[in-house]
């Protein structure tokens, strides 16, 4: 039983580094990436790698490359905005279920873990690279707590495939190494968002959970810095130059 935590941890930080790679720019888009050498590079062994490669392809950093591999996706402006608009949307109307039908003790006790979980982790009023994996498998869960809690298999299939854009999904998270303080404003800002949800879900405050919710997804495109992004193409196009962004996911 032993053997798997450090497999999983592996897996995990595979899963921040390469993220946070591609989010940088240190990978550029169109790059296929090999297994072998970018393993060399995270100094770790090629299976949680090689594991790593399809999930980050499922959040919409990578694509499938048409013989064998992974390529880095290239994606624009305007569909990340229209993507987090549609995440705002469709968690607002979860938060808004879960509370009109009342959340179950079970749920409730998940939610509050995880208000536990990003207390303990903020209380030291600082955040390092470290904490990164942390607040993102946090996050991740505290969202898909009140999505499952929606009762809606359509309404999780679509956010499912809506977080394949990238920067869209509550899994993404990359840390801006050089400016820790303003992360750990952010987190702060998006954590305090995260117990007034759970306060509203829990007195049953439909419309207050909702807009909650939606503020929160919107509190996005602030974190990645969504005006820059035309200029960071170079061309007009809108395309993201993806070392613009610092965090998402939040």
């Amino acid at each position: 039983m032993h053997y798997r935590a450090p497999m999983r941890d592996q897996l995990s930080q595979a899963i921040v580094r390469i993220r946070e790679m591609i989010l940088r720019g240190e990978i550029t888009p169109g790059q296929r990436l090999a297994e072998a050498p970018l393993a060399d590079l995270l100094g770790m062994s090629r299976t949680p790698v090689r594991q790593a490669l399809p999930l980050l392809a499922q959040e919409g950093l990578l694509a499938e490359h048409e013989t064998r591999g992974y390529v880095v996706r290239l994606f624009t402006a305007s569909d990340i905005v229209d993507a987090i608009d549609l995440r705002a949307v469709l968690e607002g109307l979860a938060a808004r279920r879960v509370a009109e039908q009342g959340a179950s003790k079970a749920v409730l006790r998940e939610l509050k873990a995880c208000l536990e979980d990003g207390d303990a982790l903020l209380a030291k009023r600082r955040v390092e690279v470290a904490d990164e994996g942390i607040y993102a498998d946090m996050n991740e869960r505290f969202h898909g707590a009140i999505l499952q809690a929606a009762g809606s298999a359509l309404l999780l299939e679509t956010v499912e495939r809506n977080s394949r854009i990238p920067f869209a999904g509550a899994q993404a998270l990359a840390f801006d190494a050089s400016n820790l303080e303003q992360m750990y404003d952010m987190l702060q800002y998006a954590h305090r968002q995260h117990h007034a949800i759970v306060d509203a879900i829990e007195h049953g405050q439909g419309a207050r959970a909702e807009a909650l919710m939606r503020e929160h997804a919107n509190a996005v495109k602030e974190s990645i810095n969504l005006t820059a992004l035309p200029l960071a193409a170079g061309d007009g196009t809108g395309q993201l130059t993806p070392a613009r962004a610092s965090s998402a996911g939040i």
